[in-house]
């Protein structure tokens, strides 16, 4: 065993380290592997552009990259961020390969943050990626150069990298199973419909997310787009001129915009989440993500063919439910808020009203809510934002794929 394993990929030569398994069996890790260009400057909001080499000097790849840029409760990142980490056992063999995309409603998170010692015990090589978040990784103005999804491009440009080098650490390029977490399950779901992967995956696991969420999908993004540049400043029409402006920003003005930016019904109808993949319009010689919306894809017979794992949690909304709780009042006298986007799009008021007064019978009776109800709200809110589309997302992948596999996790422990 190496002490610092030195790999040779396309761009130059990588220098690792060795850590420990828990049972301790030594591995190697490669850390901060740039995967494209700093999507920079004029490169800001465009697909990313492939590596550059450094053919002349050994890199270290012992320290993790830099975060894409987010706000928890800091701001934290940088834009300088498209980066890659590989965890493995051997070099020389040829190991299967897990790709973890990571969750966080496309607004945070990292894959500095998944950690590889489970995995890597049972032998398989594993991948953790960064990519760009909120308005600096999903601003879409319509145009050629800005269409949208940029952050699913550089997803997409980390497996392209993967393919083309992961052989150089002992896994195996035509075995990759891609996974992912709620974002990162709505990513992997999006993948297997993109014209752009063909060839660059062979497996999915999607762990409380698929494409056909609202919160998967975006809408009215120019529209959001110009409401940015209002809401920092420059109150503008002109696409140009707006992303003139929006590039001679900071990095960190570009995030936490998505309660800013949000409408009035957006403020309380589904997960807070509104700088997400989106349909492209069609462009000479522009390589769309997304060409047309995915439950059209999945009802058109011609999608991927990939073995497939998905499945949600009993309690997804566990998450809301303080929100939920302390917005009471204003769901009681306004049910239509529980009508998903995708039907409420299509209904009157009055309808919506019905609607959403018919959705409250279901789970408890002619009453309102009250803080008594949490466990049923939780119910009530998982199967609006998580379980139905999911059940949903089965059914239509399964009519023309095999296998698939489903699974309803339900442990509740101590806490």
């Amino acid at each position: 065993l190496q002490n610092e394993p030195i790999v040779t990929v396309k761009q130059g030569k990588l220098q690792g380290a060795t850590d420990t398994l828990y049972d301790g069996t030594t591995y190697y890790s490669f850390k901060g592997i740039p995967y494209a260009q700093p999507p920079v400057g004029q490169l800001r909001f465009r697909a990313p552009l492939p590596p550059q080499s450094w053919k002349d000097m050994l890199r270290k790849a012992t320290e993790y990259g830099s975060i894409c840029m987010q706000t928890g409760s800091v701001f934290q990142g940088s834009e300088n961020c498209l980066f890659l980490n590989v965890f493995t056992k051997s070099l020389h063999c040829r190991t299967p390969v897990m790709v973890y995309i990571h969750g966080g409603s496309y607004i945070s998170g990292s894959g500095n943050e998944f950690g590889p010692k489970f995995l890597v015990k049972q032998d398989v090589v594993l991948v953790t990626l960064n990519y760009r978040l909120e308005v600096l990784g999903f601003l879409s103005v319509g145009t050629p150069k800005v269409p949208g999804n940029a952050g699913m491009k550089d997803q997409v440009a980390a497996l392209k990298w993967i393919k083309e080098n992961i052989a150089k650490f002992g896994g195996d390029p035509d075995n990759v199973t891609i996974f992912g977490e709620s974002a990162g399950a709505c990513s992997v779901t999006h993948h297997i419909l993109s014209p752009m992967t063909r060839g660059l995956f062979h497996k999915v696991i999607a762990q409380s997310g698929t494409s056909v969420h609202d919160w998967a999908i975006g809408e009215g993004s120019k529209s959001r787009a110009f409401r940015v540049g209002k809401y920092l400043g420059r109150d503008t029409n002109n696409t140009t001129e707006l992303l003139e402006f929006l590039r001679s920003l900071p990095a960190a003005n570009l995030t936490n915009l998505t309660i800013a930016t949000s409408t009035d019904d957006e403020m309380y109808r589904g997960i807070s989440a509104r700088f997400l993949p989106v349909v492209e319009k069609k462009f000479y010689n522009v390589e769309a993500f997304l060409n047309e919306y995915p439950l059209d894809t999945l009802q058109s017979k011609i999608i991927r063919k990939v073995p497939l794992i998905l499945g949600y949690n009993s309690a997804e909304a566990i998450l809301a439910i303080q929100g939920r709780l302390g917005n009471l009042d204003i769901y009681n006298n306004n049910p239509s808020y529980d009508v998903p986007r995708e039907i409420a799009e299509k209904l009157t008021q009055e309808k919506m009203n019905d609607m959403g007064k018919r959705i409250r019978k279901f789970y408890i009776g002619d009453r309102e809510y009250t803080k008594d109800d949490y466990k049923v709200i939780v119910t009530m809110l998982s199967d609006l934002y998580v379980v139905y589309n999911t059940h949903r997302f089965a059914y239509l992948y399964s009519k023309y794929n095999s296998p698939i596999y489903m699974y309803r996790f339900s442990f509740d422990t101590d806490l």
